[in-house]
Formats: structure tokens, sequence, C-alpha cells
């Protein structure tokens, strides 16, 4: 599989973007690689980069984009923070790659058992840690189910997973909101943005 170009890169619509990763993604569950030689993709691609998609995901060490989706050198933008929520600096990342660069579309991509998630079901505070914490809070409070205090914690996985999902709920609508290039680009078809999940367990993503 070679890398992309600038001629398949304009032939990408939003609708085959997710089609390529929910591909990439079937083929990473069954240890099916594709076929690519990763220095040739050097070689092609250092005099430019052609990607059709940009991803926003958490750093956690088992949910690498290009892993979990099987894509080589030059086919996505990834960007990685802990919690997978924004601010002015990936917006303007993501900006560039959508606007300038021609990504067709923006994935925010949540995960089970999330470790920042964990920290802000938990309310957790320590040094740095607490603004970021602080900034991934509003889908805690988002989730009304469990009611009981004792039930919103750590401890309860299914309440993580939901806070998580909704997470990349309210970070794709602060993108819209926050990013009024990437929401005029949305609303003219030009790119897509989508959430998903993916499941440490099983190695699935699911498209939200």
């Amino acid at each position: 599989m070679k890398a992309h170009t600038k001629e398949s890169q304009a032939t990408m619509t939003p609708e085959k973007a997710v089609q390529f990763l929910s591909e990439g993604n079937e083929r990473f569950q069954n240890n099916l690689k594709a076929n690519r030689n990763l220095l040739q993709q050097v070689n092609d691609t250092s005099e430019g980069q052609f990607p059709f998609a940009t991803i926003l995901s958490c750093i956690d060490s088992r949910v690498s984009a290009e892993l979990v989706f099987d894509q080589g050198l030059g086919d996505i933008f990834s960007v990685r923070i802990a919690g997978n929520f924004v601010n002015e600096d990936i917006l303007g990342s993501m900006e560039f790659a959508s606007k300038l660069a021609g990504t067709k579309l923006i994935v925010v991509l949540g995960h089970t058992s999330c470790g920042a998630i964990k920290g802000a079901c938990d309310h957790a505070r320590l040094g740095n840690l607490t603004k970021l914490i602080e900034k991934i809070e509003p889908a805690v409070y988002a989730v009304k189910e469990p009611k009981e205090e004792e039930e919103r914690n750590s401890k309860n996985l299914k309440f993580v997973d939901a806070v998580s999902t909704k997470n990349v709920e309210l970070t794709i609508n602060r993108i819209r909101k926050e990013s009024p290039v990437l929401k005029e680009m949305e609303d003219d078809g030009d790119i897509k943005i989508v959430g998903a999940m993916y499941n440490v367990a099983t190695g699935a993503v699911d498209f939200l």
C-alpha cells in the first residue's frame, strides 16, 4: 500500500475516509495488516504529505491511532492529549489539517477505561493535571446516571465509559462552537466531524 498522493487525497470524500478507517480497524482486529513498505513511504512523502483524516485521541499507550486504524506514514494527522479534549492550539492544528492540508475527516476518539476520565470522575487534583481534569469534568456532570454518589467514581467502569462517550460528544460540540472555520467546512460538506470509541479489551472502534 502506497502513501497518499495529492491525486488520491483529491478523490477522497468524508464518507470514504470513514470507510477507510473502519476497514483499517477491521484489519487491526484480525491481525491482517495492509502490505506497506514504510521506508518507501518515507521516500514517497519526503516532499509533501496528503493525509485524509485528522484524529484526536488520548495519550494512552494502548490507543495509537496509526496502529488501531492500520494506517501508514502520511495517512493521518494524529493529535494526542490525555482525555482527548480540545483547546485553541488543538483547534488551530485541526484547522491547519483540514483547511490548508486537505483532510476530509475529523475523528474524536475516546476509549474505554480511560485514566484521564477516571481522574475526572474522582475529581483528582495534582499539579498541572488539575487544570486538565477540570476541562474533562463537564462530561462527568453531564452523565446523570447513576445518581448515587458512591457509584459516580472510577471504580464504576460502566460510569467511566459513559463519561468517556459523553466527553467525545462535548468535544465535538466545542469544535463546532469554537472553530467557525471547521463548522463552515462541515456545513459545506467538505469535511465530517465524528466521534468514536475504542475498546481497549477487544481492539474494536465503534463510530458514534
